[in-house]
């Protein structure tokens, strides 16, 4: 097929978002970006954060402090300053902060070990990593502090984010909350580094210079820092802002319990909320029952969530008696969505719900479905303005997908990384040329149709080859989902003298309907082909996921296998 042929993105009639595809967005830094909307409006609500409100103004001067603390610490432009923190205010003054100093922020998961932690820190070159006063961050952090080259830590304390009578409360009864911490010159307070004083500008080019380090999850090996720029952070933001129907965005509030280090919440709501006015309301971490109660309390009218997050609302007895009214739409992203759970989840609570799609390496989002209007379940929308795709042969991505067929999803666009960190060798297999253009390869093998709804059938790496045949496990999960006795699942390949690889399926039950192992997989051999069926359904009481709460085929193909 040509390449000039190929339907890269939806022509104007198709495109159901409300800008069109061509709209033009402004280049800035994301500095740049927090102080244009400031100015708008400085004491708008930015985070509501457990019964404290902080506005944009509030944030904006907290980040220009923590830059001046920075500054006088010796950090430069081109520094790499990391984050090591759960959902609190804080995050924000540093993450912007950070940039402000020239800073390259580095984002780490709270929820990572030791080792993991030291060595993205040394892979990064991370000189300073701000984190808080909770003893298993800061006892993380203080322990990589001894081990790497990481010469400081910043220690916010999470007591004086809260209204007062909380932050009584956690240092009167809950002391064994707070860490112990022996300040000293390498650890420092999140009050001492940021002083009342200016920092010193710092030329940024929004089109060169570096804004983040977002490591990925790797399908194999060590994790990989995707490169990303002011550019393609903030152009991303602008790019998911662009597809909101409802309005003035100013008077959005966004359910906030994704948490910020992940790239889908970094633009999803933190660079959105800020490219478009609008507020967060925030939760440290995710708990069904805070998260409808939140809702509840401050309006939200929006919540980015993982299928995870919406299946474990259901779960919970507070659902029936919580007014969502507020609530516009509800966007799904991180992993496809069980159509049993879309079903009920907008059946119960009223709220549409639509699919999106990202990655690390395009700063998070790439497609959605949209909010309003024509959607297609099932599938991850059409890509937002301004992104091309095109789809590889499955066996050789020099050559395009034949027509009407699947093929990996590759992606053009001004949301796509700069590349991997010190891996260069690495970026050249990620991207590949076609119509004198570069194309990021996803892995992800996808399926087009006639009016531009992507569709993802599978991974390439996660495809089973079966006797020569392939076989996608996403096509059997879905199978299986069918059934409502199966609450969760995940098919993998596992090794056949004869055939190679079978597939095998490991699944949770939902407490209703057949139960038995045995019956389960001759009802699902009975509804898939040949070289679908499974050699076994084993029943778990949970399947592993990742640090997000999507299901995670790697981690149950590394212990089964």
């Amino acid at each position: 097929m040509d390449v000039s042929k190929f339907p890269h993105h939806p022509s104007p009639e198709q495109y159901e978002h409300p800008a069109p595809w061509d709209t033009p967005f402004d280049l800035m830094t994301l500095p740049q970006m927090l102080e244009r909307t400031t100015q708008a409006n400085p004491v708008a609500p930015l985070l509501h954060f457990l019964g404290c409100t902080y506005t944009y103004g509030d944030m904006l001067a907290e980040a220009h402090r923590f830059a001046a603390g920075l500054q006088a610490m010796g950090i430069a432009k081109g520094d790499r300053v990391g984050l090591f923190l759960p959902n609190v205010p804080i995050y924000v003054s540093a993450y912007y902060g950070a940039m402000m100093a020239g800073a390259v922020v580095v984002n780490f998961s709270p929820l990572y070990t030791v080792e993991e932690l030291a060595w993205q820190v040394g892979d990064s070159g991370t000189r300073i990593l701000v984190t808080l006063d909770v003893p298993e961050l800061f006892g993380t952090a203080a322990s990589v502090l001894e081990s790497s080259a990481l010469e400081t830590l910043v220690v916010g304390s999470l007591a004086q984010m809260l209204p007062w009578y909380k932050g009584l409360a956690l240092k009167t009864l809950g002391r064994s909350k707070i860490a112990k911490v022996g300040w000293s010159d390498v650890i420092l307070a999140w009050r001492d580094c940021t002083p009342r004083t200016v920092p010193v500008p710092v030329e940024i080019d929004p089109a060169e210079d570096l804004a983040l380090l977002q490591y990925t999850g790797g399908t194999t090996g060590r994790p990989k820092g995707a490169m990303l720029g002011h550019s393609q952070l903030v152009l991303n933001a602008q790019q998911v802002a662009s597809i909101n129907p409802f309005g003035n965005p100013s008077g959005e509030v966004f359910m906030g319990a994704l948490p910020f280090f992940h790239v889908f919440a970094n633009t999803a709501l933190l660079n959105h909320a800020v490219a478009s006015g609008a507020s967060i309301a925030m939760l440290p971490r995710f708990d069904a029952g805070q998260v409808l109660a939140t809702i509840a309390k401050h309006r939200a009218t929006g919540f980015p969530g993982v299928p995870t997050m919406f299946q474990a609302l259901l779960d919970h007895p507070d659902l029936a008696k919580t007014d969502l009214s507020s609530l516009k739409v509800c966007i799904s992203g991180g992993a496809p969505m069980p159509a049993p759970v879309h079903d009920k989840f907008e059946r119960v609570t009223g709220v549409r719900v639509v699919e999106g799609y990202g990655l690390t390496e395009s700063s998070g989002v790439v497609s959605a479905n949209p909010y309003a209007g024509k959607r297609k379940r099932g599938t991850i929308g059409q890509v937002v303005p301004g992104t091309d795709i095109i789809l590889l042969d499955k066996e050789d991505p020099e050559k395009l997908a034949p027509a009407g067929e699947p093929g990996e999803l590759a992606i053009n666009g001004p949301q796509i990384m700069r590349g991997y960190w010190n891996r260069p060798d690495t970026a050249a297999e990620t991207f590949v040329e076609h119509g004198g253009r570069q194309w990021m390869r996803t892995g992800d093998v996808a399926t087009l149709d006639e009016d531009g709804f992507l569709q993802i059938v599978d991974r390439i790496k996660d495809m089973i080859a079966v006797g020569g045949f392939k076989v996608f496990p996403s096509q059997v999960e879905d199978v299986l989902l069918e059934n409502d006795a199966i609450k969760e699942a995940l098919v993998i390949g596992v090794p056949d003298e004869y055939l190679g690889e079978v597939p095998r399926a490991y699944v949770t039950l939902s407490g209703s309907g057949e139960n038995d192992a045995e019956s389960l997989k001759d009802w699902l051999n009975s509804k898939v082909g040949k070289h679908e069926r499974v050699d076994q359904v084993v029943i778990r009481e949970s399947l592993p996921k990742t640090l997000i709460g999507k299901l995670d085929r790697k981690a149950l193909r590394a212990e089964v296998l």
